[in-house]
């Protein structure tokens, strides 16, 4: 059974009067943070929607950028990963993320994925506080939260009357955050004639070997200060480039 704190923001939410969605969730779970990313795009990529504090997207951020971690794990497996304890997670597993994450101040994560069978809408991903692992009453009402959010993501919000309903906390944002991803990924396959597959992996490798957030690198290839060579260690940018940064 979920907690009074959990049903009274699914309350909230059906009625368009949460607020600040993540600040409820993560009040009502218990948890150091809370991010909702919807999977967007052809290449399904996870575009954050809401998070709170702004740990929780840093930490998302992160992920994106390495392409590792329990959120695409779930998003990949299509059942909920749990580590509240990352200091007990063996190195291999995310060798990128981890020791990031620990430089972050992350000390666990669970991510739920959003989604029935083989589709995916989205990811729910809690931070968890240092003092204590995921209590049962905590899975409980992080599994309710998600049903309810996959719901509204693919059946769209059935609320009568005049009230905004849950429709007003899932809506996408207008400018994607990562936009500019997307494009330099298409222009990076172009550079390379690789799959975009590839050429995204091509970006975050870049971005994690610079110790720069991927967006940047991305936003780098669009402006022409960064140009791909088949030669992966020949990435090169701005004026010294092949073509002098004329791309």
């Amino acid at each position: 059974m979920i907690s009074d704190g959990m049903a009274e923001v699914l309350r909230s939410l059906r009625l368009g009067e949460a607020g600040d969605p993540a600040q409820a969730c993560a009040r009502a779970l218990g948890a150091a943070g809370v991010a909702l990313s919807l999977l967007v795009g052809a290449d399904r990529t996870a575009e954050p929607l809401w998070f709170h504090p702004d740990l929780s997207a840093r930490f998302e951020e992160l992920q994106f950028t390495l392409g590792e971690g329990p959120g695409p794990d779930a998003v990949r497996a299509g059942s909920p990963v749990l580590e509240p304890d990352l200091t007990r997670v063996r190195a291999e597993r995310w060798p990128a993320l981890l020791p990031a994450a620990r430089e972050l101040g992350v000390n666990g994560v669970c991510c739920f994925p959003l989604g029935i069978g083989a589709i995916r809408v989205g990811v729910l991903t809690v931070l968890c506080d240092a003092e204590r692992r995921l209590s049962r009453q905590q899975y409980t009402d992080a599994i309710a939260l998600t049903a309810v959010l996959t719901d509204a993501l693919l059946n769209g919000d059935r609320r009568d009357g005049d009230r905004p309903g849950l429709g007003t906390a899932l809506e996408p944002p207008s400018v994607l955050r990562r936009a500019v991803v997307h494009q330099a990924t298409g222009m990076v396959s172009a550079q390379l004639d690789v799959s975009v597959q590839e050429a995204l992996l091509r970006l975050r490798a870049h971005a994690y070997s610079s110790e720069r957030p991927l967006r940047e690198i991305a936003a780098d290839v669009v402006a022409r200060r960064l140009r791909f060579t088949d030669d992966f260690d020949d990435d090169v940018s701005g004026p010294n480039s092949p073509d002098g940064g004329k791309g």
